[in-house]
Parts: structure tokens; C-alpha cells; sequence
């Protein structure tokens, strides 16, 4: 692939997946996340010719107009679209393959001093959620979802979905084609493995005759028996968990 073939692929990528693109003069002169693969194609070139000083000051350049950095070095393939883009960090040993979405705030981050290989691969069509944060020589499967804040330390399987600090694994039940965009689909592993156990206790209490009881004694009230319960459709109801 050419790079202007590249750069075609990097503005339809922006219409298949923002829907507020209008025209292609519109993506040209307002989307920071383009300018900023254009701007890392170009220091990637340089820096393959050894022209290392030169592209690591255009990429410093591009980061100043945009707030993107991308070293370098980075390999990245074709539909790459960052949307918005603030802040993100792309380091120098990261791979990225094609159709890939990345949101504010995501940093593909080194954990060594040591030369070499050290940040994460990322395979084709992922989707890498706002804030999220995957660190290591890791590699993430194509069409894997990365939740928003996620702290990715762990190789991730294919279209599998990473969610919460540090990030925990959660298969698919169904297939899925092409870029996963719904990355606010988050399941709540820990709130689920919680109610699950509250549950249980719950059954074996009664099972026993036993009722278990925590005291109230929020704004100054008194202490009363207040019992503990788990969630009903998602929502943590009763004075236990009244803030």
C-alpha cells in the first residue's frame, strides 16, 4: 500500500466511524487525530532513513499542535482513526494493525528501561476505550474492546472485553465483525461477583434461620439493624448503601 493509499484509508476511517464527519474538507482541516497519523507517517518515514533527529522533532511538533504523540518508531497500519485525541501516548516498540480506534487519553506504554520490546501489539480492529491504559510488551487480539480506564497488564484473547483496574478479561458470548465502537458495554465484574456471593449467603442464611444484620449509624441517627442486600436490576438500593 502507497502512502497516499494510506492516507485515503486514514480519512474513510473517520466517516465509518464518526458519524459527526460532514465533508472531507471538514476532516482535512479539523480532526487532530488525522493530522496526527499524517504527521507520524511522515517521522516514520524519516526515522527509517535514518533521519532519527529530524522525525523526532516533527513528531514533537505534531504533539504541540495536536496534544498526540506517536513516536517515531511506532509501526502502525492503515485506518488508524483517533478520536479526539488529547492526550494520547504511543510508544516506541508499539504495534498497531488496521481499522484500529483509539479515544482521549489512552496511553500504549512501556514498563522497562531495558531496549528492546517493550510496549503493547495491538491487532486489527480493537477498540481501545477513553482513558484506557495498556502497558507492557503485551499483545491485545484482533476485535478485542477495551473499556474506558481499563488498565490493560495482560495479553487480552480476540474479541474479548477488558474492563476495570487492573483490567479483567471477559469473553464474548457472540461473534463479532469488524470495529466494536460500544465502549460504554461494560460489564461490572467485581459488583456482579459481589451480588452473586451476597446472593448465596443470602439463601444459606435462610436456609439456617440465620439473619445477619450491619448498624446504621449515619447523621448521628443511632444505631439501628440495617439489613445488607444485594442490588436489584444493577441498583444498590437500602440505607447500607445510602450515601
Amino acid at each position: 500500500m502507497t502512502a497516499f493509499e494510506k492516507m485515503r484509508s486514514d480519512v474513510r476511517a473517520v466517516f465509518e466511524r464518526d458519524p459527526a464527519a460532514r465533508t472531507t474538507l471538514e476532516v482535512l482541516l479539523t480532526y487532530p487525530g488525522v493530522h496526527a497519523v499524517w504527521g507520524y507517517r511522515l517521522s516514520h518515514w524519516l526515522w527509517k532513513r535514518g533521519l532519527r533527529l529530524l522525525a523526532r522533532w516533527i513528531s514533537t511538533l505534531v504533539r504541540f499542535f495536536t496534544g498526540i504523540e506517536i513516536h517515531p518508531a511506532a509501526k502502525i497500519g492503515r485506518g488508524l482513526f483517533i478520536d479526539h485525541g488529547m492526550g494520547v501516548v504511543i510508544g516506541e516498540t508499539a504495534e498497531i494493525g488496521d481499522n484500529v480506534t483509539i479515544y482521549h487519553g489512552v496511553t500504549l506504554g512501556g514498563v522497562s528501561l531495558h531496549k528492546g520490546k517493550r510496549h503493547p501489539t495491538i491487532a486489527s480492529d480493537v477498540t481501545i476505550g477513553a482513558g484506557a491504559k495498556v502497558l507492557g510488551a503485551i499483545e491485545v487480539g484482533a476485535g478485542a474492546r477495551i473499556g474506558a480506564n481499563a488498565v490493560v497488564v495482560k495479553p487480552v484473547p480476540p474479541e474479548a472485553v477488558v474492563v476495570g483496574v487492573p483490567g479483567q478479561i471477559v469473553m464474548r458470548s457472540e461473534h463479532h465483525i469488524g470495529p466494536d465502537l460500544d465502549h460504554d458495554r461494560l460489564p461490572d465484574t467485581i459488583g456482579a461477583s459481589l451480588a452473586s456471593v451476597m446472593r448465596r449467603l443470602q439463601k444459606v442464611e435462610e436456609a439456617l434461620d440465620i439473619h445477619v444484620f450491619e448498624h446504621n449509624t449515619v447523621n448521628g441517627n443511632g444505631s439501628q439493624p440495617v439489613l445488607v442486600h444485594a442490588p436489584v436490576a444493577g441498583v444498590w438500593r437500602g440505607e447500607d448503601f445510602m450515601i
